[in-house]
């Protein structure tokens, strides 16, 4: 039989991975919302994310809990601390997804546009990363975790392109700019997915390493 202890650490890590799934879910709703032009699942993507709030603060009165309760270890103290913010992660990411999935359910409206298949790929490198990092954390890959971190340059990157693309559209056609301004919204929220994704890998190296990695800017010494 477990000890008390060792079932309460496993309960956050459960609702931790429980609501991680909920937020790869609404963000993968979201674009698919935005990409098939389905208005219903932009707008279940979005009731989706309150769960993703509530899971948050249980998280947190968890740890709080268990802190106030305990006399934990380092090891503890840093699951704990990471725990807290892998769940604030996600819940950011929860919402760049809600504001993908109301940006869908405008531009339903709108004419098929081009451009929305550059953000697809971006959706996709910017998913990959969130489910890498949790990967991460579940099957202890430090190594997966700095992968993720180098792969947020190309969401950068990618959203520079795109913001020049979708400016020089307006500039050519003004009919576009809405249909484009809201592009822009949906492309900087999965730049903001991928910021968050490499902040939940780094949290991870620090779990599992005890290194802390969040400024670096070269992993060669690691």
């Amino acid at each position: 039989m477990p000890h008390p202890f060792e079932s309460q650490l496993a309960h956050i890590r459960e609702t931790l991975l429980r609501m991680s799934s909920l937020t790869d879910h609404i963000l993968s709703a979201s674009v698919k919302a935005l990409m098939m032009r389905d208005d219903r699942l932009a707008h279940a993507a979005e009731e989706e994310d309150s769960e993703i709030d509530r899971l948050e603060i249980n998280i947190d009165e968890l740890v709080i809990n268990y802190m106030a309760t305990h006399a934990p270890v380092a090891k503890d103290c840093r699951f704990m601390l990471v725990a807290s913010k892998i769940s604030s992660n996600l819940e950011r990411i929860g919402d760049q997804a809600t504001t993908i999935a109301r940006r869908a359910r405008t531009l339903c409206g709108e004419p098929i546009f081009q451009p929305a298949n550059d953000i697809e790929l971006m959706a996709q490198v910017a998913q990959e990363m969130l489910h890498d990092s949790i990967t991460a954390f579940i099957e202890v890959k430090t190594e997966l975790a700095q992968e993720v971190i180098a792969r947020d340059k190309s969401v950068d990157d990618m959203n520079r392109q795109l913001a020049r693309e979708l400016t020089s559209y307006m500039i050519e056609d003004p009919k576009t700019i809405t249909r484009c301004l809201h592009l822009l919204v949906v492309a900087k929220c999965l730049e903001r997915v991928a910021d968050h994704a490499e902040n939940i890998a780094e949290e991870v190296f620090y779990l599992y390493r005890g290194q802390d990695i969040r400024h670096e800017r070269s992993f060669a010494k690691v």
